[in-house]
């Protein structure tokens, strides 16, 4: 286990814009090589006419519940609106049906997108020049550029084998606290981590949830990916496991339904929080800050959400048992084609086998990073992602995460014996 020193993007080599940039034109310059570098939900499931078309569902649910006529009820949802959100009733039914999360909808606030309710809380939540952001490491590029942005170091720890991530967790408190520092919140993503794949169990859950709310920090609990498991049983999410009122939970529409939609949500606990604070009191600082922002989430956005909500009696499971099957599929075809590519390397190539989400790491007995990833896209015509892109710390150097959500098993099996060539000619380079 390693426990890097808290500090920000721009002392940890290049920044996340260059990083960005870098993929972006990688892709830009290879248009045609297999992609195995972003996440993307598949798109052959937008159904987005169908989507539009059941519109006057959720025109006829907003009319009923604010005693409005349809006309004044389409009318308002044209208009500028309700800063928290006018779906949160929605919300709150499809948590208790599809990830046993019991909230009220006063406890929502609707966003655009999951970015937004992490920013709105980091923001909110790191106010004073002290005050951290913790993260495993590699984290999500999406809360480091969050922290870049407004200059809010990140404390990062690494769980390996050995290392419980509670234990893990508690020792970089430790080493903030010992810096001046004041850890004041933690972002998991407990089901299939972008990038890793991995799953934390419950008892690590329960175990994370005592340490942060012994130690006055709240928890972010992102969940982009929780609904998408292929195999084994779900695990609890840390919201519905806290007894401790320390876990806000950060939900999004764009991988159950699509990103175009642009709506999430982030749900607070109810009674006092770490650091002093109501629930209420912190639902009323986001509300408050996101007047200023962005005014309100899109409310066609979320008539469209809310109507596709409605049509599936507030589950979602019904709509995205085929998109799990295809992508069960897609995961299943690159595990072979990993096994088949890297059968003459087992001993120094390997990887896990998640049981949802939409990626896996590769680990490899050589660094590969920038210079690794544009020899794959120029030469050999598959596009990857250096797990060091992700990295807070010097972990990762010889690890590759691999997408394989957006794509076919052919194309997938190509891809990796593309990589799978690539990798034993850099292995029989360094041999001879």
């Amino acid at each position: 286990m390693t426990i890097p020193s808290a500090r920000t993007g721009s002392t940890i080599g290049s920044s996340r814009l260059d990083v960005m940039n870098f993929l972006n034109e990688v892709a830009q310059n290879y248009p045609s090589a297999i992609s195995f570098a972003s996440g993307r939900p598949a798109e052959q499931f937008f159904n987005l006419e169908a989507w539009i078309n059941r519109l006057p569902l959720f025109v006829e649910h907003f009319a009923t519940q604010n005693g409005l006529g349809l006309e004044t009820a389409r009318n308002l949802i044209g208009q500028y609106g309700r800063t928290n959100g006018i779906m949160c009733d929605l919300i709150a039914r499809q948590l208790a049906l599809d990830e046993g999360i019991l909230c009220k909808p006063a406890q929502i606030v609707v966003t655009a997108g999951c970015q937004e309710a992490m920013n709105l809380c980091v923001t909110r939540l790191c106010r004073h020049p002290d005050d951290i952001i913790l993260s495993r490491s590699p984290a999500y590029i999406g809360i480091t550029g969050i922290a870049d942005l407004n200059g809010i170091p990140i404390a990062p720890f690494v769980v390996d084998d050995s290392t419980p991530p509670a234990e893990a967790l508690e020792q970089a408190i430790r080493n903030a606290r010992y810096e001046g520092k004041r850890p004041r919140l933690l972002y998991l993503v407990p089901d299939f981590d972008n990038p890793t794949g991995t799953v934390l169990s419950r008892d690590a859950r329960l175990q994370m949830i005592e340490v942060c709310a012994r130690n006055g920090i709240v928890i972010l609990e992102d969940n982009p990916y929780g609904m998408f498991r292929y195999n084994g049983k779900s695990v609890p999410t840390m919201f519905s496991l806290d007894t401790k009122t320390c876990v806000v939970y950060l939900g999004t529409y764009s991988k159950t339904i699509c990103p175009g939609l642009r709506v999430g949500f982030a749900v607070v606990p109810e009674g006092e929080m770490p650091g002093g604070q109501s629930g209420a009191g912190m639902l009323d600082a986001l509300s408050q800050a996101k007047s200023f922002v962005t005014v309100n989430t899109s409310q066609i956005g979320q008539a469209i959400a809310g109507a596709i909500l409605l049509s599936q009696a507030c589950s979602l499971r019904d709509l995205i048992a085929p998109v799990i099957q295809h992508y069960r599929t897609n995961r299943n075809a690159m595990l072979d084609s990993l096994a088949y590519a890297f059968s003459a390397y087992e001993d120094v190539v390997s990887w896990n086998q998640p049981d949802g989400g939409f990626f896996l790491t590769l680990r490899l007995p050589f660094e590969f990073g920038r210079e690794e990833a544009e020899i794959c896209a120029s030469e050999y015509g598959v596009l990857t992602m250096p797990l060091s892109f992700f990295a807070l710390g010097e972990d990762g150097r010889n690890q590759v995460r691999l997408a394989f959500s957006n794509s076919q098993p052919e194309r997938i099996r190509t891809g990796i014996e593309r990589l799978g060539m690539f990798v034993t000619a850099r292995l029989h380079g360094r041999r001879e």
